[in-house]
C-alpha cells in the first residue's frame, strides 16, 4: 500500500499531536523512570505515546509495517523486506524529558527504498514542530488546544564564511570537538533530540556532526525534514545514510554509523577526514 501524500501528512500530524498531548500530561503529573536492558531510560510517556502512534498508523496504513523503539526493545520487529515502513521514536530525548528540559520530540518517519521520504518532528513542550515529504519542509506552531495555527516553508541556508554547528547536549564526544576545530567552527549550540536536524533544515545552523551511537528511529524523521529542506545526511565516507539496516556484522539491527547532517553544499569529502 502506498501512502497518499495529503493523507500521510494528516495522519502524521494528528498522531504526533495526540502523542505530544499525552506526553505533556504525564510530564505535568510526574513520571517514574525505568531502565531497559541497554540501560537507556524509559517512562510511561514513551509507552503511551507509542501506543497512540501505532494505533493511528495501523488504522490508516495497515499494510505498512512499523519499527517502533519500545516495540523493538520488547522483541516485536515486523518484516520490512518490502522496502516501505515507518520508523517511530515516541519520545526522542527521554533524558531531556526526565531532566525537565523542553527539547524532547515525537518522531515519525516513512522510509521507502532505504531513504526517509516523509516525517514529522514535534516538540510539545515548545509548541512547535516540523513536517516534510519529498515536496516540501515546513515548520508549524501549535496552539494550546493542540491544533496547528501557523505554517512556514523552510530551507537550508547556503554555506558562508562563518559556520555554526549543532551538537548533542547529552552525548558530547572528543571526535565532535575535533570536527569543530578541524572545520574552523567557533559557534556550536548544544541541544537535545532530533531538533538538531531541524535547526539545520530551517537555516539556523550549517552542520550537525554525530560521532556516537544513534538508532534509526532517532534520526529518520529529522533526516526527512532536512532532506526535504535541501540538505542531506551522509556517513563519514560520503555515502547517504541508509535505513533498514539489519544483520549488521559490527552492530545491532537499526543502529547508525557516525554521520554528518548538513546543508547540501557542505563538503562531505572534508568531513570524511575526521574518521
Amino acid at each position: 500500500m502506498q501512502a497518499d501524500r495529503m493523507e500521510l501528512r494528516q495522519v502524521l500530524e494528528s498522531a504526533a499531536l495526540a502523542a505530544g498531548s499525552a506526553i505533556m500530561a504525564i510530564h505535568k503529573a510526574g513520571a517514574d523512570v525505568l531502565y531497559k536492558a541497554d540501560q537507556s531510560p524509559v517512562t510511561a510517556a514513551d509507552e503511551e505515546a507509542e501506543r497512540l502512534i501505532l494505533a493511528a498508523l495501523a488504522q490508516h496504513f495497515p499494510d505498512i509495517p512499523v519499527i517502533a523503539e519500545e516495540a523493538v526493545a520488547a522483541g516485536r520487529v515486523p518484516d520490512i523486506s518490502g522496502g516501505t515502513f515507518f520508523l517511530v521514536d515516541p519520545l526522542d530525548g527521554t533524558k531531556e524529558f526526565i531532566a525537565g528540559r523542553s527539547e524532547f520530540t515525537v518522531n515519525i518517519a516513512l522510509i521507502r527504498d532505504r531513504a526517509p521520504v516523509a516525517g514529522i518532528v514535534y516538540a510539545p513542550a515548545l509548541s512547535t514542530g516540523f513536517i516534510a515529504d519529498d515536496a516540501r519542509a515546513e515548520r508549524f506552531e501549535v496552539t494550546g488546544k493542540a491544533t496547528i495555527a501557523r505554517r512556514q516553508t523552510i530551507g537550508c541556508r547556503r554555506r558562508g564564511n562563518a559556520l555554526t554547528a549543532v551538537a548533542s547536549r547529552s552525548h558530547a564526544t572528543p571526535e565532535t570537538a575535533r570536527f569543530l576545530d578541524d572545520h574552523g567552527i567557533d559557534a556550536c549550540t548544544a541541544i537535545g533530540s532530533s531538533l538538531k536536524f531541524c535547526l539545520v533544515a530551517e537555516g539556523l545552523a550549517d552542520v550537525y556532526p554525530r560521532f556516537g551511537r544513534t538508532m534509526e528511529w532517532d534520526t529518520a524523521a529529522g533526516d526527512a525534514v532536512l532532506r526535504a529542506a535541501g540538505g542531506d545526511t551522509r556517513t563519514l565516507d560520503g555515502a547517504p545514510l541508509l535505513y533498514g539496516k539489519t544483520r549488521q556484522a559490527d552492530d545491532a539491527d537499526f543502529a547508525n554509523p557516525n554521520f554528518i547532517a548538513a546543508s547540501a553544499d557542505w563538503s562531505t569529502a572534508s568531513a570524511a577526514t575526521t574518521k
